[in-house]
Parts: structure tokens; sequence; C-alpha cells
């Protein structure tokens, strides 16, 4: 039998439909499928793709605050007022503060709890992906660096979020081998840290991979086009940064109507120039594991 591959998919800020990552996971396993088609007689089977839905944390508070500023009396720009709350909200609510984590904590209980199921569909010790979009990939690093970090400090990982997982390597993150970032704001998340330092990166792939697929290199991708005010580079965040980040690529992603303005920001989960050298990355994983 096989070896399977893992993906997890964030997404990022504003109100989403359960199945918002449908066109991606589509286009991911098309694409992987047709690289490997000479190797598997199912090749669709071969890459398990899971979604986070994080959204759902906020919504009923953000719809609640919305009626409740509504009656405050006339407001101009209502759709735009209304998307500055769906918008920013999420950002803000998630910021954790001394004292009061839960937000924090129900997010990332969300993502454990789809790396709980990923685990179970694809195999235990299965290769990790990990692509994020916009606040996704801050949610993503702080994900992975808490868990990175929980062996010198096991109190980053609360309760809440440990009993969502049975400690698989996967689970554990021990499989993390590919990290993709689109339109990441991680660089103003950075600002927290101050200078000079501006936080520290994750460690891609996992520094405990090797003692599940000791051949795989692993990479951590960051596309961002220059028209999307919300994605940077990576790279030049720091030295640290610098050696984390195994590339900053720069993408022109969106249609005719927003991919020479900031809307490109939600063009890439559908953008060739993302979908397929990360299925093939994904492939590449896959056949090195089956070799």
């Amino acid at each position: 039998m096989s070896k399977k591959v893992a993906c997890l998919i964030i997404h990022g800020i504003g109100k989403q439909k359960e199945d918002y990552a449908e066109s991606i996971t589509f286009e991911l396993k098309k694409q992987f499928s047709y690289s490997i088609k000479d190797k598997s007689k199912n090749p669709e089977k071969e890459l398990i793709i899971e979604p986070v839905l994080w959204s759902n944390v906020f919504q009923n508070a953000e719809d609640e605050l919305w009626e409740r500023l509504k009656k405050g009396g006339s407001l101009d720009y209502r759709n735009l007022r209304r998307l500055m709350i769906d918008f920013a909200a999420d950002a803000i609510a998630y910021v954790k503060i001394p004292n009061d984590s839960h937000a924090y904590d129900a997010v990332h209980s969300m993502f454990a709890k789809s790396l709980h199921k990923l685990s179970r569909l694809a195999g235990a010790e299965a290769p990790l992906c990990i692509i994020a979009h916009s606040l996704g990939t801050v949610i993503a690093s702080n994900f992975i660096y808490d868990y990175q970090a929980s062996d010198q400090k096991p109190h980053l990982i609360p309760e809440v979020v440990r009993k969502q997982s049975t400690d698989t390597p996967l689970e554990l993150l021990e499989t993390l081998s590919l990290f993709y970032t689109l339109g990441s704001p991680i660089p103003i998340w950075a600002l927290r840290y101050n200078k000079p330092k501006f936080g520290l990166p994750v460690s891609v792939p996992s520094p405990k991979l090797k003692n599940h697929h000791p051949k795989l290199k692993g990479e951590w991708i960051n596309f961002y086009d220059r028209d999307d005010i919300i994605g940077f580079p990576l790279k030049t965040i720091n030295e640290e940064y610098n050696k984390a980040v195994t590339a900053d690529r720069e993408i022109n992603v969106g249609d005719i109507f927003s991919s020479w303005n900031p809307a490109a920001h939600l063009g890439y989960w559908s953008d060739s120039n993302v979908i397929i050298p990360i299925a093939q990355s994904l492939a590449n994983v896959w056949i090195q594991i089956n070799s």
C-alpha cells in the first residue's frame, strides 16, 4: 500500500463558506494526479486535503456587533463598514492578550481538530503540507511556533487545544515538510516584537521530520503580488527569516479587474502560478516517500 501525502488549507480574514477550499482542492488534486499518473493506479487518492474553517469562531459575535451598531444612527458606507467588521475584526479578535487567550485558543482548537482528521485519513506519519492565506498565514505560523517551542514551554499548548489531538507525529507537526504562505501579513504581525529582531520564524521542515522521513528536504515558499497591500516578502524581515524562508516568489494574481490593484489579495487560491508549483512539490514528496 502506498504512503499518502497530507495537505492542510487555512483561509484568511473575512466570512467564509464551508466549501471555500473546494476550488483549490480540485485544482491541486488534478495537477498532483497528472504528475504521478504513471506511478499510481489511483493518483487522486494519494493526496489527502483537509481545510480549516476558523472564521466561525468570530462570526456570531461580529454579526451581533453589527446589529447593535446599526441601531446607533444613520451611517454612511454601510456595506464598507460591514466589510470592515468582517475583515479587520478577525485580526483584532485573534490577538492573544495577557490573561485572556480564549479567541486565540479557540482558533487553534479548530486548527488542531482539522489536523486530527487529516492524520486519521492520511496516516499518522504522512508528510504534511500547510497552505495558508492572509491572516491564515499568521495563524499557521503561530500554531507551528507554539508546537515547536512546546518541548521547552508546555504551557503554550493549552488543554482546550491538546484535547483535539491524539498526539500522532502529524498532529504534533513533526512531519511538517512544506509551508506555503499566500498574501501574508506576517511582517505587520512582526511589529509586536519590535525592532531590531521583529520575531522569530518557524522551522520548515520540522526539525523532527528526519525521524520519520529522513530523505525529505522541505521548503517554505512565500507567494506575494506587488499590488496586494496585505501580502509582503518575508526574507528581509531579519536574518532568521532570511534563512528560514526558502524563497519569496513574486507573482501576478487576479483577473483583469483585480490583478492591477489591492483586490489581487483575493486571487491566490485560483492562480496557476500558485497551484502548479505547489502540486508539483506535493507530487515530488509522494514520489520520494514511495520510492
